[in-house]
């Protein structure tokens, strides 16, 4: 059974940083492009970043261009998230999502297999 599993999720203060994982568990994510969303309560799941099978190419939304980065390991199964200068308003559940496909968007409904999510939030 295909499942993608999240990991990193904590309280945080503004301006810190957090690194988001994602694993697949039972398949290689190596022939898989990745999102990242995130939803706060109340609000629409929002992609935030996505990044191409081979890791050559990585989309970010307005919203987290300059503070977030994505980045793969194929080696390891692994798919992350570095998240920089958190900000009180990037509280949510952040989910990764997996699509067979070589290049990536941030559109929720192209996704094939989705993670349980893991809770960011930021605070002082």
């Amino acid at each position: 059974q295909l499942q993608l599993v999240e990991s990193g999720g904590d309280l945080v203060q503004p301006g810190g940083s957090l690194r988001l994982s994602c694993v697949g568990s039972g398949f290689s994510l190596r022939a898989y492009a990745i999102g990242w969303f995130r939803q706060a309560p109340g609000k629409e799941r929002e992609g935030l970043s996505c990044i191409s099978s081979d890791g050559g190419f990585t989309y970010y939304d307005d919203s987290v261009k300059g503070r977030f980065t994505i980045s793969r390991d194929n080696a390891k199964n692994l798919v992350y998230l570095q998240m920089n200068s958190l900000k009180p308003e990037d509280t949510a559940v952040y989910y990764c999502a997996a699509v067979m496909a070589i290049g990536c968007g941030v559109r929720a409904s192209s996704y094939s297999y989705w993670g349980q999510g893991t809770q960011v939030t930021v605070s002082a």
